[in-house]
């Protein structure tokens, strides 16, 4: 399974942003344009988006996780179609999935894919047909952290779940202790955070504690925050945002929400050695899930007990959710303009170096000739 690889390097902008809406304004179909940041090899990128005869306003939302790969991609298309106007709002992947079924937007952003439920409200919107789940950005959720004096830390899903379940309180607990050594554990409390919001990112997580550590995540996996005490707040920038600021700071969110600065835990799995929250450690894990979606949708099969030497357990896909058939006739050809360039090997290509895995080529290709089919 080949995967395009690329140097990462920090995407910061918007990281640690409050969430709000991205309202790109397009330019030039046939021209490269000028992005005003001088890269001629980013002006070359936007030379090969196909505009085709996309027009109007596009309203799309859901996953603030991929909003750092909505902002890298929305440069490059901002570069080559005018007449297009995308407004892309990070709301997180439920109220993305709401929207999207109230007939709101032209597509939504899911960390998780559809539930049958979901799918059935989609055929009210989707004439003659119905919501399918593409693919598109993948990556590594980070536990990003904020312990003064300890610049690496190492836990497992049980101190994991032991902790966001308000078990485990304090730095310098035994569980945590023996898990690291060498570290200078400081008598401080604990502040985990997790999401205010219904979220894919929280799903993937609990999905991880509740496969990995059954006996002491007792909560059933879902968008929504069930365990008890913590805090909360907005969007993976808001989490970003609290560890950054909070002494004794704990939380989960997408790597390129921590590529500010914040440190992030080594995840201790069945292999030898820990393993570190990477993009390259995440290709590993996305490259051994499974299609299980039917027909034309592409729902993924993630392994959160993973054994192998580097694959990082906490991993998520996030997904593109559009109709089939039926979508409407004045937003598909924007629709498909850019969905046709996220998954083309140019827009997959940008995903490395802004925090994000790129699709296996097998998958991507589906997905390709699934959007080419979009009517």
């Amino acid at each position: 399974m080949k995967l395009q690889r690329m140097n990462r390097r920090a995407l910061a902008l918007g990281a640690l942003a409050v969430s709000g809406a991205l309202a790109l304004t397009a330019c030039g179909s046939d021209e490269t344009g000028d992005t005003g940041s001088g890269d001629t090899s980013a002006s070359a990128k936007a030379g090969n988006i196909d505009c085709g005869d996309a027009s109007g306003q596009l309203q799309a939302s859901g996953s603030s996780a991929q909003k750092n790969a909505i902002d890298a991609w929305m440069k490059q298309f901002a570069a080559a179609c005018k007449s297009v106007q995308i407004n892309y709002n990070p709301t997180g992947s439920g109220a993305g999935i709401t929207a999207f079924t109230q007939g709101q937007t032209a597509f939504a952003g899911s960390d998780s894919a559809l539930k049958p439920e979901e799918i059935t409200a989609s055929k009210k919107v989707c004439s003659n047909g119905q919501a399918i789940d593409l693919p598109m950005v993948g990556g590594p959720i980070a536990v990003g952290f904020n312990v003064p004096g300890v610049d690496a830390l190492t836990l497992d899903a049980a101190t994991l779940a032991q902790i966001f379940d308000s078990k485990i309180t304090n730095w310098n607990d035994e569980a945590i202790a023996k898990l690291n050594p060498d570290a200078k554990l400081p008598d401080l409390k604990i502040q985990a955070f997790h999401r205010s919001d219904e979220s894919g990112t929280t799903d993937n997580f609990t999905k991880y504690l509740k496969a990995a550590a059954p006996d002491d995540w007792s909560y059933e996996p879902g968008k929504s925050w069930e365990a008890k005490g913590g805090q909360s707040a907005s969007g993976s920038s808001g989490l970003a945002q609290q560890v950054t600021q909070t002494s004794g700071a704990i939380s989960y969110f997408e790597l390129s929400y921590a590529e500010g600065g914040i440190k992030t835990v080594d995840i201790k799995t069945e292999a030898a050695e820990p393993v570190k929250a990477t993009v390259e450690n995440a290709t590993a894990a996305i490259g051994a899930a499974k299609v299980v979606g039917t027909g034309k949708d592409m729902a993924l099969e993630l392994d959160y007990t993973p054994s192998a030497a580097g694959a990082y357990p906490l991993t998520l896909v996030t997904y593109e959710i559009v109709c089939d058939k039926g979508n409407k006739a004045e937003t598909l050809p924007a629709t498909k303009a850019f969905l046709n360039y996220i998954a083309s090997e140019d827009g997959q290509g940008l995903l490395a170096e802004a925090g994000y895995a790129p699709m296996p080529d097998e998958i991507i290709t589906k997905v390709r000739d699934t959007i080419s089919g979009l009517s």
